[in-house]
């Protein structure tokens, strides 16, 4: 029961800021810490990571759902995974390193474990 609440929870989240960045591009791209470093606001390539954000999220909620449909919310943890190692890869250079740990590193942790199906005895 622990998986399911955890990957509704995290997948409510993702689709919020995947919804976030396709309705306020502009407003997340300012207001997350550390976006703005990476240059110059991009709307396409934003609403583009968006849309990965709420296919992600909805794979989690779906999961969350149906458990039978966990291999769906593997596939909506492995991106949030892929994006949180590229995170820790270039960790070094960022000046926001407890946010990115706690905001994307974390959750990317809870959501493959919660994705994973429960143990049956």
């Amino acid at each position: 029961m622990w998986r399911r609440g955890i990957a509704g929870l995290i997948g409510l989240m993702t689709v919020g800021n995947g919804g976030t960045m396709l309705l306020d591009g502009a407003g997340w791209y300012g207001r997350v810490p550390g976006v703005a470093d990476t240059g110059p606001y991009n709307p396409h390539f934003v609403a583009d990571i968006g849309l990965a954000f709420i296919a992600a999220g909805g794979a989690l909620l779906a999961r969350a759902w149906r458990p039978s449909w966990w291999p769906a919310g593997v596939a909506g943890a492995a991106f949030l995974a892929g994006h949180a190692g590229l995170h820790l890869i270039g960790i070094g250079e960022s000046h926001h390193q407890a946010f990115e740990v706690a905001l994307i590193v974390v959750p990317a942790l809870a959501a493959l474990w919660a994705a994973l199906p429960e143990k049956t005895a």
